[in-house]
């Protein structure tokens, strides 16, 4: 009998997720908020329930994946919730939530012996498709032992950080917003040479064969920024991310003054376009400022 594993948030990451659980010969069980992901996902196999309390009701070991901290809490916690599902053993959240409610539902969790597992993921929708994730787990070893093999089905060999609760999600936070940081500094720079006359491919060439490289200049603005072309991340997901990482800075007293400015960049640009945008779509805020043309400056 194939072994069975519940998932909670079957949106543009989970469901990828879900599938490559699914591909690899466990049972998995799902549900979700919007009917609408009922057809994609039985389609590959799944079982579909009403509830995150049924889901925990049929599975030892549940997995998450959700857009906020509130909707976190809500699924672990809240009325139909996974704590009223009999069966649960172990909660692993996929999500990015921060340390301070990571915190807040291993503690409520424990007290019902439920042990609850950091595992934060990171290389976007695609990576979830192709099964190339970085995951980044806290929580009990012996319990990280048992999921580990799981989590071969859509990532890397997981990175285990530490035992507490919350440590998987600081990771994450630092990965998260060291990305935006680069991605708005990079924006900025290549804003520069546009306007002093340099040609944008030109630069990246420059940079990645120099020490100004990064996943932005290497990755991002080629691919998605110089030719115009979306993500598939929701700028407001972005900003929420950066948003935690500078609250957890604060938190314990570290300066986050690179942070705040990043911040401040996304902060602008969901004013001005709001949070559906998509998050490569912060690179026109900056073109704006500086009165040149960075995104789709070399579409086909």
């Amino acid at each position: 009998m194939s072994e069975k594993v519940g998932f909670v948030g079957l949106g543009n990451m989970g469901l990828p997720i879900a599938i490559r659980l699914l591909e690899a010969g466990y049972a998995v069980v799902g549900c979700d908020t919007r009917e609408s992901q009922k057809g994609p996902f039985t389609a590959k196999g799944g079982s579909w329930v009403g509830t995150p309390a049924e889901v925990a009701a049929q599975c030892e070991i549940v997995m998450v994946s959700l857009p906020t901290p509130a909707s976190v809490e809500q699924v672990a916690l809240g009325n139909g919730g996974l704590t009223e599902g009999a069966k649960i053993k172990i909660y692993v959240d996929l999500s990015t939530t921060g340390p301070t409610a990571a915190r807040k539902v291993a503690g409520l969790l424990g007290k019902r012996q439920i042990v609850a597992m950091d595992a934060p993921v990171s290389g976007g929708v695609a990576g979830a498709a192709k099964g190339t994730l970085s995951i980044m787990v806290s929580g009990p070893k012996p319990a990280f032992e048992r999921i580990r093999t799981m989590m071969a089905a859509f990532g890397k060999p997981p990175f285990y950080v530490g035992e507490e609760a919350g440590q998987g999600q600081l990771m994450k936070l630092i990965n998260n917003l060291l990305s935006a940081t680069t991605l708005a500094a990079s924006c900025e720079a290549l804003s520069l040479g546009i306007k002093g006359g340099l040609h944008p491919e030109t630069m990246l060439t420059v940079l990645n064969a120099s020490t100004g490289k990064s996943g932005a200049t290497e990755d991002k603005i080629p691919r998605y920024i110089l030719p115009g072309k979306p993500i598939d991340f929701n700028l407001g997901l972005s900003f929420k991310d950066v948003s935690l990482a500078v609250q957890a800075g604060e938190e314990m007293s570290v300066p986050m003054a690179m942070g705040r400015a990043t911040w401040q960049i996304w902060q602008h640009a969901v004013c001005k376009g709001g949070v559906d945008q998509d998050m490569m779509d912060v690179a026109k805020c900056i073109e704006a400022w500086a009165n040149v043309k960075l995104y789709g400056s070399c579409a086909d």
